[in-house]
């Protein structure tokens, strides 16, 4: 696991980078998040950071859930959630031991940079109850010939042995509502005032839904800046001429 910010999905848009390439991007309001505890292994036997996000009322809490505030000595949040980090100390996202998280800390969009690499997880859009045609992208039964199965499930049951429904059928029920994780989505862009992220492609949930952004697991630090393809085809393009041009200059002229 790894550090990260909690935020808000506002919805997709679309940016222009230097070469005016536009891109689909996904506007994420990402903090400002409050650490409200650190775990440690010596009390909690895992390693930690609980943050909270979107400060509330204390009224709309109960007594125990703003006692929990009042003993971390921050003001009340909508949303806590933790993010585990690996073993060894808890310390910053720069490996700095010397900044190590600390209850009452605010975390930030200067936690990421331009073009690295995050794990974004949010719920999926919920669809309600829907058919397995939708659902599980069935090809359907014949649609002639007086068929009356174009999107029906057919036959589920078995035969004598063991003469009940096999576990794990893709059949019609609840459709969405899942906690799904895209990794690896790029950040393209970062706006620290307005604490805006703007990430490449399409973000899991409705807008205004809770999201997590979390540094990416399997690719770490910052990527290549994404080159003009423009500038790679003209390069391209003059090496085939040379080629051409000196195959030319090796054929003999016809008498």
């Amino acid at each position: 696991m790894a550090i990260g910010l909690l935020g808000k999905k506002l919805g997709m848009t679309h940016l222009y980078d230097e070469y005016g390439r536009r891109m689909a991007v996904t506007a994420v309001q990402a903090g400002p998040c409050t650490i409200l505890q650190v775990r440690e292994p010596k009390t909690n036997r895992y390693h930690a950071v609980q943050v909270g996000f979107e400060a509330i009322k204390e009224a709309k809490l109960t007594k125990a859930e703003a006692g929990q505030f009042k003993k971390v000595g921050t003001g009340p949040f909508r949303y806590v959630r933790e993010f585990r980090l690996p073993n060894g100390k808890a310390t910053a996202a720069n490996g700095d031991e010397d900044d190590a998280f600390k209850a009452g800390q605010q975390l930030t969009v200067s936690l990421f940079q331009e073009n690295e690499l995050v794990d974004v997880c949010g719920i999926s859009v919920g669809k309600g109850f829907q058919g397995g045609m939708k659902r599980w992208h069935w090809k359907g039964g014949n649609k002639t010939h007086g068929s009356t199965s174009h999107r029906r499930p057919g036959s589920i049951g078995s035969t004598t042995t063991p003469g009940r429904v096999w576990r794990g059928h893709h059949l019609p029920g609840h459709m969405g509502m899942d906690r799904v994780t895209v990794q690896n989505v790029r950040i393209v862009r970062l706006d620290p005032e307005q604490n805006l992220l703007f990430v490449a492609g399409s973000v899991p949930g409705p807008e205004n839904a809770l999201v997590e952004v979390r540094k990416s697991v399997k690719r770490h630090g910052v990527i290549r800046k994404p080159q003009a393809f423009q500038n790679v085809a003209e390069e391209e393009h003059e090496k085939l001429n040379k080629n051409a041009k000196a195959a030319k200059a090796k054929v003999p002229a016809k008498k």
